[in-house]
């Protein structure tokens, strides 16, 4: 092992436990699980409800078009409009990477005083009708990491959610979500390149943006993300669990923090639905003074 890669190693190894608070499997089942879920409640790869269209009334997210109705946020529970972060002038610096190697992102460098955060949705087996009616609704700016394991039998429902959140994006979650760590490069690299080749021809646009499963990750998956055209790898500090956000450090938000949560069901989450978790999610952001960016506009 080279020298270099035995510093990744560590770095990573020192992080686990941060990470593993908010990993993909953390207070829900295992994805395993979730893949035998991923053919219910969708007809031809499409859900089969549609969202309302949103009335015009106050300004809608960075990227997105018309205007936000007055009383959308009572309508999914919420006590007062949402923020929204405009598009950045200019996007801030990523952390330095290695040669032939993408930058890890965990927390986006906002400037200072700049109170905005992050959502992001990973893996794909619930296609909550409900939570699309909510995306369009209140213009919410979804970025998703998708696995084609458990969300190719609804690639329908994302298409429409990409469409119904203003800004809103597909990016790469492998295509089994193993632990890569276990992989070899090859293995790794047929993972990712296997992923952004399903989703561009799927989307029409290749991924700009991977997640690594459980957030585990080594110099192998650095390299092989970027050979297949990755940019960044885009990790977390902050996961909404089902009624509140748990954080790597401290006991609140933090700017630019980058936030996750799951496309996850009841049966997963003790009965919550994938809408009610996102409420109390974005009740808590409110809460702490923050407003919502479009992770790909600093990225």
């Amino acid at each position: 092992m080279t020298k270099a890669r035995r510093l990744v190693a560590g770095t990573v190894a020192a992080g686990a436990l941060a990470l593993s608070l908010a990993g993909c499997a953390q207070s829900v089942d295992p994805i395993e699980r979730l893949g035998r879920k991923a053919t219910e409640g969708v007809q031809g790869g499409q859900s089969t409800r549609q969202p309302k269209a949103p009335a015009s009334a106050s300004a809608a997210p960075s990227g997105g078009t018309g205007h936000v109705a007055a009383d959308a946020h009572r309508r999914w529970g919420l006590a007062k409009p949402l923020e929204f972060a405009p598009r950045p002038a200019h996007r801030p610096a990523l952390p330095r990477a290695g040669a032939g190697r993408v930058p890890v992102v965990d927390r986006i460098p906002v400037p200072a005083g700049e109170r905005t955060v992050f959502l992001t949705y990973d893996d794909g087996a619930e296609r909550d009708p409900e939570f699309l009616r909510m995306v369009a609704d209140l213009h919410l700016p979804v970025s998703m990491f998708l696995t084609d394991s458990v969300a190719s039998a609804g690639y329908g429902h994302f298409e429409q959610l990409r469409k119904a959140g203003p800004g809103s994006a597909i990016n790469n979650h492998t295509l089994t979500h193993p632990n890569l760590r276990t992989l070899s490069y090859e293995r790794q690299r047929a993972e990712i390149c296997g992923q952004q080749e399903r989703l561009q021809k799927r989307f029409g646009t290749k991924p700009r943006l991977f997640r690594p499963p459980f957030g585990n990750y080594n110099d192998d998956t650095l390299r092989a993300a970027k050979d297949c055209g990755a940019e960044a790898l885009v990790l977390w500090r902050a996961s909404m669990q089902i009624h509140d956000i748990r954080y790597a450090e401290g006991s609140g938000l933090r700017p630019g923090e980058i936030v996750l949560a799951h496309f996850r069901g009841p049966d997963e989450l003790k009965g919550t639905t994938l809408t009610q978790m996102t409420t109390r999610m974005l009740r808590k952001i409110q809460e702490q003074g923050y407003r919502i960016g479009r992770l790909e506009d600093y990225l």
